[in-house]
């Protein structure tokens, strides 16, 4: 509360002081302030003050959850491919259609920070100059909090049985059933363990 106190009169005074400082210093500033909290909830219940809110809720701006807005798909994706290939040293010459296609059709519920993991991960291990994903990595939608744990473990485990198919036993590396998970390989290790699942049985004789 101290903090917004202190905020509050930055934004309607224009001035502050330093910590530990004596001296009144002017600012002149524009806020640009995000949040997926409550604000109203939180005003109620007296975690955040009433006058900051009004002063930072000048001009609001209502940003849809990325599943409302599936126009924005093709522009991220172009967005991040640009992006994460320059991280990563490659030159991406063509986006897949089937993989923007797919990438159209999911729900993201993990809204646009999901999208983003997607698609870095595939560029890590993709290595062509074409843009791909594999279905695998959205075609699972959250389980509801009410599955029955039997239920979940069934699903987990055709995941990870379908991955090591498609990697032919493979746990580890680029073309390995963790890299087509998304997960680390000690953890996969741990999971077929747990499940008891024999994976040399997915190796080509």
């Amino acid at each position: 509360m101290e903090t917004q106190i202190a905020l509050l009169r930055v934004l309607q005074e224009r001035e502050f002081e330093r910590v530990g400082g004596t001296e009144v210093l002017r600012a002149d500033v524009r806020v640009i302030s995000a949040t997926n909290r409550d604000l109203q909830a939180a005003i109620a219940e007296g975690a955040f003050r009433s006058d900051l809110y009004y002063r930072l809720n000048v001009f609001p701006i209502k940003l849809p959850p990325l599943r409302e807005r599936k126009e924005d798909v093709p522009l991220l994706v172009n967005y991040f491919v640009d992006r994460y290939a320059k991280r990563a040293g490659k030159k991406i010459k063509h986006i897949q259609k089937k993989a923007l296609e797919v990438l159209r059709e999911y729900s993201w519920p993990g809204n646009v920070r999901e999208l983003q993991n997607v698609i870095e991960r595939s560029l890590i291990i993709g290595e062509t100059t074409e843009f791909s994903i594999d279905k695998s990595w959205v075609a699972n939608e959250p389980q509801p909090s009410g599955a029955a744990p039997a239920d979940q473990k069934t699903n987990e485990r055709k995941r990870i049985e379908a991955a090591l198919v498609q990697s032919n036993g493979k746990v580890s590396g680029v073309h390995g059933a963790a890299a087509k998970l998304g997960i680390p390989a000690s953890t996969l290790e741990s999971k077929i363990r747990s499940l008891r699942i024999n994976k040399f049985q997915f190796k080509e004789a």
